[in-house]
Formats: C-alpha cells, sequence, structure tokens
C-alpha cells in the first residue's frame, strides 16, 4: 500500500486531509524506527533530526518539562515571515526572546547612576541669592532702607496693636482727637516739633549709602532769599528727595547755610497715628497751599520767611506712573501751582534734578497694560494718590522684592530763577498770566540745560532724552 504523501498541496489534490505538525515529523525521521521509546515517549534521533530536508526547519531550542527537545517543522514558507511580521508589531516586553537576552548580556555593565544632587536647583535659579558673608557695613544699611519703606506700615501696626489692649484705649482716645481735629503741626509753619538730632542721626548716613546718594550743588544760595525747590522727578517713592532735604545726610546745611529746608509730603499722612509725629520730628511739612505759604511767611531770619525754603516732588502721583529706568518723562507742563506761590511769595525757583532715581525700582509699563494705568489713573483721581506697580529686589536676593536696587543717585540743585512778587500780602492775590508762563518757561528751560549739561555724566545709560509731558 502506497504511503499517503506528505506535501500539503500533494495531500489536497487527493482529498487528503492536511497532517499534524507531529505526524510529519515522524514521517521527516524515517517512522518508528528512529524513535527511541521511553516511559510512553518518543526521543528523536539526533542524527536523524540533522539530516532533514534542508527546506524544512528544525527548532531544537524548545524543550518539554522532562528536558527532552520538541521538534517542529515549518509547515509553510510564509510562517517565518509571519513569526517576523508578529514580533516587529508587538509590544516589547524584557526576557521574552533569547536573542533579546543575549544582547541585553552582551551589554557592558553600566556605572553607578546618581540621582540629582539636592540643592543644585538653587545654583540654577533665576533668583540670586545675597552671600551669607555680606559685611555688616551693607547689612546696615539694608536695615536703614527696610526702615524707612515700611515705617508707615510699623506705625500703623503699633497703633492697632495698642487698640486692642483696652487699657490703652484711655490714652489713644485723646490722642487721636488731639491730632486729627486740633492739630496745626504740618500746617502752620513754624517748625516746632523739628528735632536736628533725629535729622543728623547716622541711621540716614547709612540710608543714603545704601544706594549711595549725593547732593550736587551748582551755585551757592544766599539765606536772604525765599526758595522752593522743585525736586524732579518723583520716581517711585522719592528716596533721593528724602535723602537730601529731608535728613542731613548728604549735608544740605553745609552746602546752603543759612537755608532751613523742609520737604513736603502729602497731607493725608499726617494722619496716621504715630507716624505724623515721626515725620514732624523730621521736619516735614504738608504739601498743602497754607502749609507752603506759612513757611516762607514766618521764621527764618527776619521772622517773615527769609532763609526759609520748602522742597515739592512737582511731578506727583502722577509722574511716578511713567517712572522707567533709563527713561526720564517730567509731568510739568500743567504744574503751575507752585510756580504761583512762589510768584506772590517772591521766593525763587530752584529746580533739581536727581539722576538714578527711576532707576530703583523696576515696574509695570503703561504703555504695554493700558488697562492696568487706566485703573491706577482712577484711583488717583478718587483717592488723590495711586500705587504703582513695581519691584526691585528683597532683603536676601538681588531680584525679586520691594527693596530699591542699590544703584547710584546724583541730585543736582541748579540754578535759581529769579522771581519777582506779584498778588503778596496786602494786594488782591492776583498773578499775570504771563508773567506767571514766563517763569515756568523760564524754569523748564533750565531744568533741561541741567539734564544736557550733566546726562553724560550721571546717565550714561540713558535710553532716551528728558521729555516734558501734560
Amino acid at each position: 500500500m502506497d504511503s499517503e504523501p506528505a506535501n500539503p498541496e500533494e495531500r489536497a489534490q487527493q482529498d487528503l486531509p492536511p497532517k499534524s505538525y507531529a505526524d510529519a515529523a515522524h514521517e521527516a525521521v524515517n517512522g518508528d524506527d528512529d524513535y527511541k521509546h521511553s516511559n510512553g515517549h518518543s526521543t528523536p534521533n539526533k542524527e536523524a533530526v540533522w539530516n532533514l530536508d534542508e527546506n524544512k526547519i528544525v527548532y531544537e531550542k524548545y524543550k518539554d518539562g522532562e528536558g527532552s527537545v520538541l521538534v517542529s517543522v515549518k509547515p509553510d514558507p510564509s510562517y517565518e515571515e509571519n513569526l517576523k511580521h508578529n514580533k516587529a508589531t508587538a509590544p516589547r516586553s524584557r526576557g521574552s526572546s533569547t536573542s533579546e537576552n543575549k544582547k541585553l548580556q552582551d551589554t557592558p555593565k553600566p556605572q553607578l547612576q546618581a540621582g540629582r544632587r539636592a540643592g543644585a536647583g538653587w545654583e540654577r535659579s533665576a533668583i540670586r541669592w545675597s552671600p551669607l558673608n555680606v559685611p555688616l557695613q551693607r547689612r546696615l544699611q539694608t536695615l536703614a532702607v527696610l526702615w524707612h519703606t515700611t515705617s508707615i506700615a510699623l506705625f500703623l501696626s503699633l497703633f492697632f496693636l495698642l487698640s486692642s489692649i483696652p487699657l490703652c484705649w484711655s490714652i489713644l482716645l485723646p490722642y487721636l482727637i488731639y491730632t486729627l481735629i486740633f492739630s496745626e503741626d504740618s500746617t502752620d509753619g513754624r517748625l516746632r516739633r523739628r528735632s536736628p538730632f533725629l535729622r543728623r542721626s547716622k541711621v540716614w548716613s547709612a540710608f543714603a549709602s545704601y544706594f549711595p546718594a549725593r547732593l550736587h550743588r551748582t551755585v551757592p544760595l544766599i539765606p536772604t532769599r525765599k526758595y522752593i525747590f522743585g525736586y524732579h522727578p518723583h520716581g517711585i517713592i522719592s528716596h533721593g528727595a528724602f535723602a537730601a532735604f529731608g535728613t542731613e545726610a548728604l549735608g544740605f546745611s553745609d552746602l546752603f547755610p543759612g537755608i532751613t529746608n523742609t520737604l513736603l509730603t502729602l497731607d493725608s499722612n499726617f494722619r496716621i497715628p504715630f507716624y505724623r509725629d515721626y515725620a514732624l520730628a523730621l521736619g516735614l511739612g504738608s504739601v498743602s497751599k497754607e502749609s507752603i505759604e506759612n513757611l516762607l511767611s514766618r521764621g527764618g531770619i527776619n521772622n517773615e520767611g527769609m532763609g526759609r525754603a520748602v522742597t515739592v516732588v512737582v511731578g506727583g502721583a502722577r509722574e511716578s506712573l511713567d517712572a522707567q529706568p533709563h527713561h526720564l518723562k517730567l509731568v510739568l507742563n500743567s504744574r503751575k501751582g507752585f510756580v504761583k506761590i512762589a510768584i506772590r511769595q517772591g521766593a525763587d525757583l530752584v529746580p533739581v534734578l536727581a539722576f538714578g532715581e527711576n532707576e530703583l525700582y523696576e515696574q509695570v509699563d503703561s504703555q504695554e497694560h493700558p488697562f492696568i494705568h487706566r485703573f491706577q489713573m482712577i484711583v488717583k483721581k478718587a483717592m488723590g494718590f495711586t500705587v504703582p506697580l513695581f519691584h526691585a529686589r528683597g532683603i536676601f536676593n538681588y531680584d525679586v522684592g520691594l527693596m530699591p536696587y542699590r544703584r547710584a543717585m546724583n541730585i543736582v540743585v541748579g540754578k535759581p530763577i529769579a522771581v519777582k512778587q506779584q498778588g503778596g500780602a496786602g494786594s488782591d492775590g492776583k498773578v499775570d498770566e504771563a508773567y506767571l508762563d514766563e517763569v515756568h518757561k523760564a524754569y523748564v528751560d533750565e531744568l533741561i540745560n541741567m539734564w544736557n549739561e550733566h546726562k553724560d555724566t550721571f546717565a550714561k545709560d540713558r535710553l532716551g532724552e528728558l521729555e516734558v509731558v501734560e
């Protein structure tokens, strides 16, 4: 009897069912003689396995549970290709292939790798932290500036703290009634609360040396005249005005002997409990019209204001919104009130230009953020002041915080503009508008001359020229 064909195509022609892999392997090794039966299992003869047809692939890498080699014959030429395709598209799994394991074994043993070092991020941080070995002198300078910039908040906190103690009410209530209703110390022009000792304190020397700041005199001022100093620009907090005219840290009395100068600030500052007394001891006064007229008409060498001077930060809160580093915009065209008072009092006008005042802080640009600028203007109109969105450095870092940068300020006092008195006491108080415009123009021209003369010395990093706006 002829044996059944093993080829799948021949079996299909004779309508025979396909043989299993086991039957195909059995015939490939020449029948039962080449198999050795042991315990009911068949084991292929090794020599017979290696004598298989070259077109048939024998897989010897698989073994059964007893260690015997599992033999399989490739039934179709496309089988191997299908295996390769499945292997390429299947998800990778570790240790599923001998070839993969071999590659892993052939890979050199990796060296030890460490995780990230704790604190390494601080070295790459965008914030530059101050070192611990900062000299004591610089720490004291920072402390002095911190005191000045937070003094209002500190005095208010002290007041609220004492207000929470019932035992203090008997003292605080009369104090509030006196300061808010009866006291006129900030406007009467008598300077009775002024303390030369406090103004000459070493604290202010540390304050001024923080930037550092210096006061420069163009010409001497005779002590037999009255003066109104116009300080420009306002900046964010007007640190230069405080250092030069609110204290003796920069030697104002030495540069201008015989002249008593009073730095003027918002009248609302004299309604803050405790802080008002501190400001009065420093010799500060209210910027109201009444205060200026009293300061320039009382005291002095003749008890009529000769030798008296006041300092007005002319640009005010509006100008602070334009305080950008390396730029100088002055709100001055519409500010003629101080010129009118000078004419009525017969006081000479002295322009003061502070190079570096705008460099102390960074703030949101009003042109890039018009909605924020509009809101700030609404606040100014409603409350009389505004709050610029600014930042600078911190106490222990150089990039984030509300402390001013350590950048030099040079405060230059220009030549006085002689003023003829009009509308003084005993007259109708009217001032000729043409003369008012003439004095105002002379004042602006002197400021521009000061800028042109000193900009190459004190404003080398400027990004523009002086602009007089509004």
